[in-house]
């Protein structure tokens, strides 16, 4: 008798949203499992931000967000951390003037003391290149050093699913290849990651599935093993027709 699928860990459905008048993204749905890596790529002005925000909270939508079984579709920011669901913004948002150490008991502010200790300590054993630096000021890191700070900023929640949003931006193709492989290690530990990243070579080596965005509406859906799927990336980005030019307004 066949068993049915397990329930993904985050569902995304007829997700739409927008900036005031402007809607951006047009009926979504999207899925990740548990201890899945799933890549979201797209061209610039796609909409993959918008939808990473609209998914933590940090945007109104209509449609529907469920994680971990619960619906979450109206839940805060906040509402979504304690859930296990952690949106790491793109560029290095750290506290230049804080220590590494302290960057990390702040990004775990609210829980217990002994509790938030260890899971700082826990994220630091991922970066040894920032464990080794701990006492120093986050200002004193190079860009690559401050993306994975901020990528272990994330971590002291030990979330489920961790979203991450360009890590890659701005960095040295070596400081790329660290922060990026550090993101394989989480999903090896498990880790769910959401992963939007403009390098799409990379983001393939890495991802179990990937979706393209294009124009606010998603227009492939593959493994990311799947044959040639550069080139079916390549089509879809570019291969859209266009609307009437009186219609782009």
């Amino acid at each position: 008798m066949p068993t049915s699928a397990p329930e993904p860990l985050l569902q995304v459905s007829a997700l739409s949203t927008g900036y005031g008048k402007i809607e951006v993204l047009h009926g979504l749905d999207l899925t990740v499992g548990a201890g899945e890596m799933v890549a979201l790529l797209g061209p610039n002005g796609a909409g993959k931000t918008t939808l990473l925000r609209a998914i933590s909270g940090l945007l109104p939508k209509s449609g529907r967000v469920h994680f971990a079984g619960r619906d979450l579709s109206a839940a805060s920011p906040r509402d979504m951390v304690r859930a296990g669901l952690v949106h790491v913004v793109e560029g290095h948002r750290v506290f230049t003037q804080l220590s590494v150490f302290d960057n990390l008991l702040l990004a775990g502010y609210g829980m217990p003391r002994r509790e938030r200790e260890g899971k700082v300590e826990e994220a630091l054993a991922f970066f040894p290149e920032i464990a080794a630096k701990r006492n120093d000021r986050a200002v004193t890191l190079s860009g690559g050093q401050q993306q994975m700070l901020a990528v272990a900023q994330g971590l002291v929640r030990h979330p489920r699913l961790l979203m991450l949003d360009e890590p890659s931006a701005g960095l040295s193709p070596v400081l790329v290849d660290r922060v990026l492989a550090a993101a394989g290690r989480l999903r090896d530990a498990g880790t769910a990651i959401l992963l939007v990243e403009q390098l799409i070579e990379k983001a393939l080596l890495l991802a179990d599935r990937v979706y393209a965005l294009v124009r606010g509406s998603i227009v492939l859906e593959a493994a990311g093993s799947a044959p040639n799927l550069p080139k079916r990336l390549e089509e879809a980005y570019f291969g859209q027709p266009q609307p009437p030019l009186a219609a782009q307004g």
